[in-house]
This record gives C-alpha cells, structure tokens and sequence, in this order.
C-alpha cells in the first residue's frame, strides 16, 4: 500500500503539519527527507530498514558519502541534501547564539554544542566566550587531543578570554565514545580553569560535557 493510501493523520507529512516535528518518529522524520521508498517499499518502511542497519539515526545521519551511497535507494543527491539540511541545523543555532536568544535558554547552548562536538572522533575541548550580558563573543575550539591536566592549558584559555574581553565562559568538550559522564580528569581541569581565570575576573559558568546527550557540570553541583 502506498503512503498516500494511508489514513491522512498518520501519513508523515500530513502528521508533521497537523502536530509538529515532535510528534514523528525517526523513521518517520527520515522517510519526509527521504520522499520516496524503492519497488515494493514506502518511504516509511525504506526508512526503518536504515535505521536498523546503521542502529541509530545519529550514525545514518554521520555516514560517509561512500557508505550512504551504498544503500540501495540512496545516493550522492540525496547525500548532498542531507548535508544542506545538517548545516542549515548548524547555522542555524549559530545565528541564535549570535543573538544571544540561547543564553536565555541553556537548551540552546546544548544543541549547540552538540551539533559542533558530539560527532568528532577525537575529544576537543572549546569556550564558549561571553560578555557581561553572557552573550556570545566567540565559540573557539581550543585543543584536541585526550583531554587531561596535561593536553589543556590554563594560560591559553585566560589569554583568549582576555583578548576577547570576556566576562564569562562555559568550558565544553566532547567524549566520542558517546558517554557524556564527567571524569576526574574533567573535573580537575575544571577547578584549574575556575581557578587560573577567575585571577582575571572572568567566571566560569559552566562546563558541559558532550556525548549522546550534554551533562552540564554546574547541574551536578561540580562548578
């Protein structure tokens, strides 16, 4: 039976207009995107046989252009315009934080972040700079590397701040292997960080660690 046989509140489009984006699922979400399924298949079903070959939305969506291409009904058109729609998602949230609209609203520094880190296969660590408004002066990447006591330096952050003429920072960096839980290490860093800038007057307001999902280090009374 083809999509639009269906019953109109539970076609994807239909369903996303009358209820939101919220209300889909990801198979749903990704057959919109899709358009059209393959002989015998909607775009429904074509979606949720990708989810469950790549597992997840999040490793479809991070796949290289040969590996996307190699499913069948998929190809360097479709790769194409799924990239548009990722950096429109990134720009996007780049312009919000520009505004300043996010820090008025911590979900939307999260997103942020995690739209710039949780895809890296290497931990960076990054700041977001801030004025005494706590809007966004700069969004700089910093080190990569393992994040220790040893690959980030105190002195460098506290120069950045100073050169930007920050007030305020929020620390950030990522952990590839997907688990957003602080380490000892990240709370070490943290304190030297708190510490080496706050002989600056420049406050830390907090460090979010990014995985699968964000933990924010001052919700669990770290900072």
């Amino acid at each position: 039976m083809s999509i639009t046989d269906w019953p109109a509140d539970e076609r994807p489009r239909e369903k996303l207009i009358q209820r939101g984006a919220a209300a889909l699922s990801d198979a749903e979400l990704l057959a919109i995107f899709l358009r059209t399924g393959t002989q015998g298949k909607t775009a429904v079903d074509l979606a949720r046989e990708l989810l469950d070959r790549y597992g997840s939305l999040r490793a479809l969506l991070e796949d290289d252009a040969d590996g996307f291409c190699a499913n069948r009904g998929l190809g360097l058109a479709k790769y194409a315009q799924l990239q548009a729609v990722l950096e429109m998602a990134k720009r996007h949230l780049q312009e919000r934080l520009r505004r300043g609209d996010a820090f008025t609203d911590p979900t939307g520094a999260r997103q942020f972040l995690q739209q710039q880190l949780r895809h890296r296969d290497v931990e960076i660590f990054a700041c977001l700079f801030l004025d005494t408004r706590h809007r966004l002066i700069e969004f700089s990447e910093l080190f990569s590397g393992t994040i220790d006591g040893a690959s980030v330096h105190p002195r460098e952050v506290v120069k950045k701040a100073l050169a930007l003429n920050a007030a305020a920072v929020i620390l950030a960096h990522n952990h590839p292997s997907g688990i957003a839980e602080p380490s000892v290490a990240d709370q070490r860093i943290t304190q030297r960080l708190k510490d080496a800038l706050a002989l600056v007057d420049v406050r830390v307001l907090d460090h979010i660690v990014v995985g699968d999902d964000c933990v924010s280090m001052a919700e669990r009374g770290m900072i």
